[in-house]
């Protein structure tokens, strides 16, 4: 006779390997530390292998318990999101949402719209971490992330909101000094700003109507893995640099910085939404999703939409 798989003890097996420890996993559940143990027994009782290294000092899966660590850990995911997903439609949207997002844009225009999503959602809580390297999401357990760069991890989840246009820009100071450029081959002669994750590098590419795409490699002067830390600098007079409007919208508009070589244009980023494959989003997740979607649309330094459907990239 088939026996029904113990999907008590798989979910208590995922977790020991989430926390690392028997006595974190009875604490988290509620449950004795015998009652881990025991589960785990169970398990290697009926698939007669050893699931766990065990000493003293550590705790680390044997082939066989790493054969089964992504399904098991599904099994606790899923039922972690059923209990939610029910609990969610019967009360207000609550609990936490774990987000990555780009340092610049984050502090700048992520950071202070969140308090507006907060007063609208008091039982919602947020663990936001910002970096411009992108982070696992899958592994690191983020639910959510907003992301200013190509899609290249084709498992993911994303959804586009709206272009962000790259602009060359100085002072006018720095260009009283130094001219202002007029030809993407003129930048020789220039004092170059550099956010040290730029798409192509220090090999700037602009792409002209009518005589079509032109590469100039600019000398950098400064080269910074925060393109905001570039705003002093180029306020300053000590170079120009390819800024995304959303960092310098506010300095062309006092005209602190302003733009040139307008005819050139370089090709725009694109902000999206990304999460993990496979979930099921709890609604608090969807509900900002929604949020953060309605409010960037609207944006003075936006482009126009592209798409409000979510791909599979």
């Amino acid at each position: 006779m088939k026996r029904l798989p113990d999907l008590e003890a798989w979910a208590i097996f995922a977790k020991i390997v989430e926390t690392g420890s028997f006595s974190r996993t009875a604490n988290e559940f509620g449950l004795s530390q015998a009652t881990v143990s025991k589960a785990v027994s169970r398990l290697e009782a009926r698939l007669k292998t050893t699931l766990f290294h065990r000493t003293s000092r550590r705790l680390s899966l044997t082939e066989s318990g790493q054969v089964a660590l992504e399904r098991a850990t599904r099994i606790l995911e899923d039922g972690e999101a059923v209990e939610a997903e029910i609990v969610e439609q019967s009360t207000t949207l609550r609990g936490l949402i774990r987000m990555s997002a780009p340092m610049s844009f984050g502090i700048a225009r992520l950071a202070p719209v969140l308090p507006q999503f907060l007063s609208g959602h008091p039982d919602v809580e947020l663990d936001i971490q910002f970096n411009d390297k992108q982070v696992d999401m899958v592994a690191e357990r983020f639910d959510m992330a907003l992301r200013i760069a190509p899609m290249v991890d084709s498992s993911l989840l994303a959804r586009q909101l709206c272009k962000v246009r790259l602009m060359l820009v100085g002072s006018p100071a720095y260009f009283e000094r130094f001219g202002k450029p007029e030809h993407p081959r003129d930048l020789v002669r220039h004092r170059a700003l550099q956010y040290s994750y730029a798409r192509h590098g220090a090999n700037w590419r602009f792409m002209h109507k009518r005589h079509g795409e032109f590469v100039q490699a600019v000398n950098v002067h400064i080269q910074s893995n925060n393109a905001e830390a570039l705003t002093p600098a180029l306020l300053a007079g000590q170079g120009l640099a390819l800024q995304p409007a959303f960092l310098v919208w506010q300095q062309l508009e006092s005209g602190e910085l302003i733009t040139v070589m307008d005819a050139w244009q370089v090709e725009p980023i694109v902000l999206h939404i990304v999460m993990p494959p496979g979930r099921r989003r709890p609604a608090r997740v969807q509900a900002l999703i929604e949020f953060l979607a309605g409010h960037y649309a609207n944006e003075p330094w936006a482009m126009s939409m592209i798409t409000h459907q979510e791909s599979q990239n």
